[in-house]
């Protein structure tokens, strides 16, 4: 599974590298640095928390992307990343349970997990900010597909726009 989600966000255009990480980590076993998402294959225990990384690199300013080694404490790209994360689960066809586990998320993933598999998004207005997907409505009018579909895998709004 590791492998399917490293060789994704790859393709997607988001750099992964093995590496040992410090402890102390915010997810275990994982970091970014300079845009990439690293991790330890000694120590991850959960390869779908690499997609919720990813999630931040990929919502990240793309002026800013090359050079991110701390994840901002911004709710609002906090929560673009948690819904950018289930829609990559969905585009690997794997089961956003592996996102969403009983240890990630404060031990929330489970409640995030019922309400997005309701359609109950939080977050997708923040991607569609970003140019990367379109609410429901906004897909209506445009004749597309809305969330989960994704536009764009990567911002590419900057913040000066």
């Amino acid at each position: 599974m590791t492998a399917r989600i490293v060789a994704f966000l790859e393709r997607i255009g988001i750099p992964v590298e093995t590496d040992t990480v410090p402890e102390g980590s915010f997810l275990p076993a994982m970091a970014i640095r300079n845009g990439a998402v690293v991790y330890d294959p000694a120590l991850l225990e959960w390869p779908g928390d690499l997609l919720h990384e990813a999630g931040h690199v990929a919502v990240t300013d793309p002026a800013l992307r090359p050079t991110l080694s701390e994840v901002r404490s911004d709710p609002a790209e906090e929560m673009a990343a948690i819904v950018w994360s289930y829609a990559a689960a969905l585009e690997m066809d794997l089961d956003p349970a592996i996102v969403f586990h009983e240890h990630g998320y404060r031990g929330g993933g489970d409640s995030i997990l019922e309400n997005f598999t309701a359609g109950r998004y939080f977050g997708v207005p923040m991607l569609e900010y970003y140019g990367m997907t379109l609410t429901e409505r906004f897909a209506e009018e445009r004749g597309m597909a809305p969330y989960p579909f994704m536009l764009s895998w990567l911002r590419t709004r900057t913040s000066a726009e």
